[in-house]
Formats: C-alpha cells, sequence, structure tokens
C-alpha cells in the first residue's frame, strides 16, 4: 500500500520527478521525461507495481530526521534501530543529462541491517523487463533490466538477487561506511553508461540548487515557504524546453475512492504564465524569458490551433487513456494517462497569456520579431472566438456555459493589448481591441454580476460563486476594496467555506462540471483568500490563514492540490505546481502595503 500523500519526498533532475517515501521506497519515477511510462508505480496499487527500497530491516527502525540539504532536493533520511544509526542520502545527479537516481548509505553509530528490493515493472506495470547480471566495460558487476527501447541498470556493492520477479537482497552497514547505489536510464540500444563519481556528482548538484536559490530576493515572514515554493517550480521545469509540468504525478485523488483522478504531468499555459510572473516577482528574469521562449514555441502555428496545454517540449497529442490493470491510489480509480481537457476551449487561456507577457514589458524585456506579431495573432483568436461559450478555469466536463472569470479574462487579454500600443508602442488595432475591452467590462458587470446577491457569479445569470472570482482584482478588472468585490468575498465565505474554513473551488453538486460531486479544498483557492483578505483591510484575518495553509506544507515544504481537512491529509496530485505558485503570491500580498 501507497503512503499517504505528505510522506513523500520530491526528487529532481529537471527532466522527471520521482517520489520518494519517508520509508525509503521510491514509489514513483518516471524515465527519462516527467511524461514518460512509469517504471515504479507503487504509488498507483502496490509494490507488485514497481518499487526501489532501500531501508533498516528492524521493524522497530524509527525515522529520526527526513529533511532536504539546505536550499536543495538532496533528501537526508535517519533512521534509528536498536543496534545503530543510518543515513540515506537520496538525490539526482543535475547538469548532466544522465537520467539517473543515487542513494547513499552511511553508517552513523553501531551496525544496521539493510534492506534492499527492486522491482522493476516498464510501462505503468505492464511489462516485466528482462533483468540480468552482467558486466561492464571496466569489469564491473552490474544489474541490467531492458524491455523494448527503455533499459536501466543498477551499481552498487551489494547487489540484490532475482526472487519471484523481484530482486531482493541485504547488507549491514557499519559507523563510518559508505555504499553508493545508482540507477541509470538508457536507451536499450546504447552501451551500459559508464560509472560516476558520486562524492562530485553530490557536491555539484547540491551547489547548483543552492546556488539557484540564493538569488531569491523574498525576506518576508514566510520567506522560507516562498523560497521552497519556488524550488519546485524550478524542479517541476524541464532544463531543456522550459516546459513546467503542473505535477510529477498522475491520478492522485481530489476525492479518495472517487473518480476525480487526472493526469497532471503537463505544460498548461496558463500555470506557465503564472510561473513567469512569480519568476520576474523574485528576481528571475532568465528564467522568465525562458518560459517565455516556451510558450511561443508552444502555441507558434495557426492561431485556431492554440490549445490549453502541452507536451514538455510542446507537443500537442495528448490523448486520454485509462489503464484499468492499476488499482489507484486508495482504489481510486480509473487511473489515467493523458489529459482529455487537451480538447476543450477555455476562454481565461490567452488572458493568461497576455498578462504575463505584459508584465515581462514593463521590467524592461523587449519583444523580438516573432513574440509581439504572436500576441497579436492570439488576440485574433480572442476576437475569433468573442462570443463562445467555454469550459472555464475548472475545466469543466459539462456543457459550456459562459464563466465570469473566463469573460475578465478576455477582458484582461484586450487591456494588455491595449496598453502595449498605448505604453510601449506596439503596432495594433487599438481601437478595436480597446471596444472590445470596453464591451466586455460592460458585460461582465450586467450579466455576471448579481444586484440581489450582491456579489458575482460563475457564470452569467447564475447565483452561486466560484472561488476563481477572487482572480479578479489580480488583473486589474476591479479593486481588491470595491463593493462589488467584497460583496462576492462575503458571499463565497457562506458557499464555499468548509467547516475549517478553507475556501473550495465551487459547489460540486451543482452538476456543472458533468462529474459526481466531491472533492476537498483546492489549495490555490485558499491562498487567493488571504491576497484578497491581505488587500482590503483585513490583514488579521490574512495572517492567520496563511499560517493555516503553510501548516499544511509536510516537513520538507511540499504541498498538493488539495487538503482533506476532515481527514486532516493532503489530496490529490503531488506536489503541485499551482498551489505553490499561489502561496508566493499570497506572501508576497502580506509583505508588501495594500494597493488601491
Amino acid at each position: 500500500m501507497a503512503s499517504r500523500i505528505e510522506d513523500y519526498a520530491l526528487l529532481s533532475d529537471m527532466h522527471t520527478g520521482p517520489l520518494v517515501a519517508k520509508t525509503g521506497s521510491i514509489d514513483w519515477l518516471c524515465f527519462p521525461r516527467f511524461d514518460s511510462a512509469s517504471i515504479f508505480a507503487a504509488l498507483l496499487g502496490t509494490e507488485e507495481h514497481g518499487r526501489w527500497l532501500l531501508a533498516p530491516e528492524s521493524a522497530a527502525a524509527k525515522v529520526r530526521s527526513w529533511r532536504y540539504l539546505d536550499r536543495s532536493f538532496v533528501l537526508c533520511t535517519e533512521w534509528e534501530t536498536e543496534t545503530g544509526v543510518v543515513r540515506v542520502t537520496d538525490f539526482m545527479p543535475l547538469g548532466d543529462r544522465r537520467a539517473s537516481i543515487v542513494r547513499r548509505v552511511e553508517g552513523l553509530s553501531g551496525t544496521v541491517r539493510m534492506s534492499h528490493e527492486l522491482v522493476l515493472r516498464f510501462e505503468y506495470a505492464q511489462v516485466l523487463p528482462w533483468v540480468s547480471r552482467t558486466l561492464d566495460g571496466d569489469g564491473e558487476g552490474v544489474l541490467v533490466a531492458i524491455a523494448g527501447p527503455d533499459a536501466v541498470s543498477l551499481r552498487g556493492p551489494h547487489l540484490p538477487v532475482a526472487v519471484d520477479h523481484r530482486h531482493r537482497g541485504g547488507f549491514d552497514v557499519g559507523q563510518g561506511e559508505t555504499l553508493d547505489f545508482e540507477l541509470v536510464w538508457y536507451p536499450s540500444h546504447r552501451p551500459i553508461p559508464a560509472a560516476i563519481d558520486i562524492d562530485e556528482a553530490l557536491h555539484s548538484t547540491t551547489a547548483r540548487w543552492q546556488d539557484w536559490a540564493a538569488d531569491c530576493d523574498q525576506d518576508g515572514p514566510f520567506a522560507a515557504e516562498v523560497q521552497r515554493s519556488l524550488l519546485v517550480l524550478r524542479a517541476l521545469t524541464h532544463e531543456d524546453t522550459g516546459g513546467i509540468v503542473a505535477a510529477p504525478t498522475t491520478s492522485l485523488p481530489e476525492d479518495f475512492g472517487g473518480a476525480r483522478n487526472w493526469d497532471y504531468r503537463f505544460c498548461w499555459l496558463r500555470d506557465a504564465a503564472l510561473t513567469l510572473e512569480a519568476m520576474l516577482t523574485h528576481g528571475y528574469a532568465q528564467e522568465a524569458l525562458t518560459w517565455r521562449n516556451w510558450l511561443l514555441r508552444a502555441v507558434a502555428g495557426d492561431p485556431e490551433d492554440l490549445q490549453i496545454m502541452y507536451g514538455l517540449g510542446g507537443e500537442r497529442e495528448l490523448p486520454e487513456k485509462e489503464l484499468r490493470h492499476l488499482p489507484g491510489y486508495e482504489n481510486s480509480v480509473p487511473v489515467r494517462i493523458g489529459n482529455g481537457a487537451v480538447d476543450q476551449y477555455q476562454a481565461d487561456v490567452v488572458g493568461e497569456v497576455m498578462v504575463a507577457l505584459h508584465r515581462l514589458r514593463e521590467t524592461g524585456s523587449t519583444e523580438d520579431h516573432f513574440s509581439w506579431p504572436l500576441q497579436r495573432s492570439l488576440l485574433g483568436f480572442a476576437e475569433r472566438h468573442f462570443e463562445d461559450k467555454d469550459q472555464g478555469l475548472w475545466e469543466m466536463r459539462g456543457d459550456p456555459h459562459y464563466f465570469t472569470h473566463s469573460r475578465v479574462m478576455m477582458w484582461a487579454a484586450f487591456d494588455r493589448g491595449v496598453q502595449a500600443v498605448q505604453t510601449s508602442g506596439l503596432p495594433g488595432p487599438v481601437e478595436r481591441w480597446a471596444e472590445l475591452r470596453d464591451r466586455l467590462k460592460a458585460e461582465v458587470l450586467a450579466q455576471g454580476f448579481n444586484q440581489e446577491l450582491n456579489s458575482f457569479t460563475q457564470t452569467y445569470g447564475g447565483t452561486t460563486t466560484d472561488a476563481s472570482l477572487l482572480v479578479l482584482p489580480h488583473v486589474g478588472f476591479i479593486d481588491y476594496e470595491d463593493p462589488k468585490m467584497l460583496g462576492t468575498v462575503a458571499r463565497m465565505e457562506k458557499e464555499l467555506l468548509d467547516a475549517d474554513g478553507l475556501l473550495l473551488r465551487y459547489r460540486t453538486d451543482s452538476g456543472l462540471d458533468g462529474l459526481e460531486p466531491g472533492e476537498h479544498p483546492f489549495l490555490a483557492c485558499s491562498f487567493w483568500l488571504v491576497e484578497q483578505y491581505a488587500h482590503s483591510g483585513r490583514a488579521a484575518e490574512a495572517k492567520l490563514l496563511m499560517e493555516k495553509l503553510v501548516g499544511f506544507c509536510n516537513e520538507l515544504g511540499l504541498l498538493s492540490e488539495e487538503y482533506a481537512t476532515g481527514e486532516r491529509r493532503m489530496a490529490g496530485n503531488f506536489p503541485q505546481a499551482f498551489s505553490h505558485l499561489a502561496l508566493v503570491r499570497a506572501a508576497d500580498a502580506l509583505q508588501k502595503p495594500p494597493v488601491g
């Protein structure tokens, strides 16, 4: 059985992101990319679906320390047993394009018997590889597993032996001893990769993470959480393409035992745009440019082919498929790969992209021959779909509607186009864009605001709210302290706050999303509420809610998509970029004086 979500740590080489349980079991690993097929999938089933366990054999062993080396993704786990203390250091080497995981075992005191189990299951546990022992070019013994185009090799001083389609073993580690193991992926038609200098890899990897984190300019009361959140965003970013995945996992449930299980290992334009803004706010201008260039490459082509998400390299084909052989995390089925939302029309996306690229211009970045013409084409796309209903920010799988948030983000798109012409001197049909912007403003105020309820509504003509309405002041559509916004917040507090003061996205029992009702509070929404409170004279409430939310981070500072307040545990894909993005915004709002 998989561990609780909060009991996992993320490793990263900025190509993929395995999860390591506090028990010492790597239960999720996709090689060589975030969106590759898994080699370990115990996270979505049992150990029979693939894992790599390295931990003390004693049932009485206790974890006495579980932490990252400061400002890095080098994980250190220390166990205390009846016979001694041992440390396992897990990391993925950075900078060498080598798809590998290193596990270093160090005896700190006494002698500890270690259990070692490797269960390799390729293609989401559908393919059992051919495993053999061989010698590499230097005459060193290596365990090699091959299945079709993929191969992995395991090096180490005590290699496990085959037992019933698993590999098991054990060894003693005494005080002062250090034993290193490395699992490396490579294309099966190539030679076994040579061994590396583990000491050098550990030193350089730690230094690279720490050097990057040192540039973070946040020094407020939640500086540590902001720094870790920015590191998470970096860890979820593909080093070569600049694409950022929403999470490194698929099908961790939004409702335990339910069907709201989605694949988040892809790059949403919305998330990429928000990441760009977060990086700019905290001094990472080069990273922001990298994300901009990914955005531009991804959406290049006929604007009518615009998608809301893409693969890490800009791939467009992301068909959704159910893996019926996997029992799912705590029996939450179906397990899905791919994401059917790729085919949805979500009218807000162009707005998020335009807002982020406008922010980049404001920091002094100049448009090149490609970026502004492409933005103009996006505005043309928005104009051609001006009258179209959409599926909304939350990717509703029911009928399309006029979602108020989506219409406001269309307003933001045309507004930033107007500003680009008026303040940056860029060419464009400014009168037409201004006309469309003003039409949207009037339309939203007339149809997206319920006078009787004194509240903006989820959809035109509706009577319920939606947490996405908290974004309206983010983009300048309305002031945080405008009576209409304050009325909306009051309505949300009545409709969407749960018993623990966390905000739901919307009422899933309305049937609007086309799915069975039931989910836990989406953490980003509560962080948005912190921001709203901070900018509308409710600073004390903002700080209290922020302290509660950061308290949901696990010991390593990681957040999932949702939090199950009744069960006091994380839910949804993990770690979730959107949660960490929203944390950064909320912390910034608490640090800075309110804006008008």
